[in-house]
């Protein structure tokens, strides 16, 4: 029996090389006629993902925007190839995800508490730029009818800016993945913009009040709960980066359950927000692996993560498929506990 069509919206978060686990799970739910997407918000590794499957559904409908994602992430594990950040041949033999053995990654964490990017990277040099050019049409992208919102926070204000689609750009996706100790801030219309991980990871905002559609999936790629406490210094830096990368969005989750407690469910904001079901794909594969795997841009790598994404998506979608225009799956009162 053919299913009735929802419209869903997706919320992509960042994390680097991870990002090619939301590549699998866009690429599955792509599998699905039945499910319409209407809004994208991504930040960082999630912008990338988003402005892709915007662009390539523009031009091709869903095998358009499965073609697109792939030609991108390839693109990526090409640039990598250059790259001085490469597993050693232990880690390849015992089949280990992590760079922590890496001399060249661990003389740029190192030289990251030290020395700035305008020292290190004086050019302002960023090979996403090429890739970024090559591999997505922003004209199409400003023309598409998949809403697109792509976070970066403003250097000066700290606070986060949503770039939608006319205003997409090479520098506004760099802008939105922009690690400071990395890379020198992307200077747009004369303010400069770091990271958008640090002010909406991904944004849920304008998906409530921008879209029609009410069910919102999150891809999460950095994990909130972690069973035991980290106790090397590596381990304890990973914990604080997934904490500090989720910490924005936990907050609009955890102000979205109190809004819906107080507002009005009749009207404008309140009603979108009473109405508005969450549903999360995740994977506890992000549980094995650590904050240097971020920076690793091999291509069965990549692959790896995609049908880990796939994986998840497919559970999702037989665990909650049926949920999807009906009920939510995501239980954001919990993030209530303990206010």
């Amino acid at each position: 029996m053919q299913r009735k069509p929802v419209s869903v919206d997706l919320g992509l978060q960042g994390g680097g090389a991870h990002g090619a686990f939301t590549w699998g799970v866009i690429d599955r739910l792509l599998d699905e006629p039945w499910i319409g997407i209407e809004g994208v918000s991504g930040t960082s590794a999630g912008a990338m993902n988003a402005a892709v499957l915007v662009d390539g559904f523009a031009e091709g409908g869903r095998a358009g925007a499965q073609k697109a994602l792939e030609r991108y992430w390839r693109a990526v594990a090409a640039a990598g190839r250059m790259s001085p950040m490469q597993r050693g041949p232990i880690e390849r033999m015992a089949n280990l995800w992590t760079l922590d053995y890496s001399p060249a990654f661990n003389v740029l964490e190192t030289a990251a508490r030290m020395m700035s990017p305008y020292d290190t990277n004086p050019g302002g040099s960023n090979p996403l730029r090429a890739i970024l050019s090559e591999c997505i049409d922003f004209d199409r992208v400003a023309q598409a009818e998949i809403k697109l919102f792509v976070n970066a926070t403003n250097v000066r204000t700290g606070r986060g800016r949503l770039f939608r689609n006319a205003e997409i750009t090479p520098e506004v996706l760099m802008a939105s993945a922009c690690l400071p100790t990395m890379f020198q801030a992307i200077e747009i219309e004369g303010e400069f913009y770091w990271d958008g991980g640090f002010s909406g990871n991904p944004s849920i905002v304008p998906l409530v009040r921008e879209c029609a559609s009410r069910d919102t999936i999150i891809v999460q790629i950095n994990p909130i709960l972690r069973p035991d406490p980290p106790r090397t210094a590596r381990e304890i830096q990973d914990r604080l980066n997934e904490i500090a990368f989720n910490s924005v969005l936990i907050k609009e989750l955890r102000a979205a359950a109190m809004m819906r407690k107080v507002a009005d469910p009749g009207t404008g904001e309140g009603r979108a927000l009473a109405e508005m079901r969450l549903h999360r794909i995740a994977s506890d594969v992000m549980l094995t692996l650590g904050y240097s795997s971020k920076l690793l841009a091999e291509w069965d790598f990549f692959t790896m993560l995609r049908d880990e994404g796939r994986k998840a998506a497919e559970a999702f979608l037989s665990a909650h498929g049926d949920d999807l225009g009906v009920r939510q799956t995501l239980d954001i009162d919990t993030y209530l506990d303990g206010i």
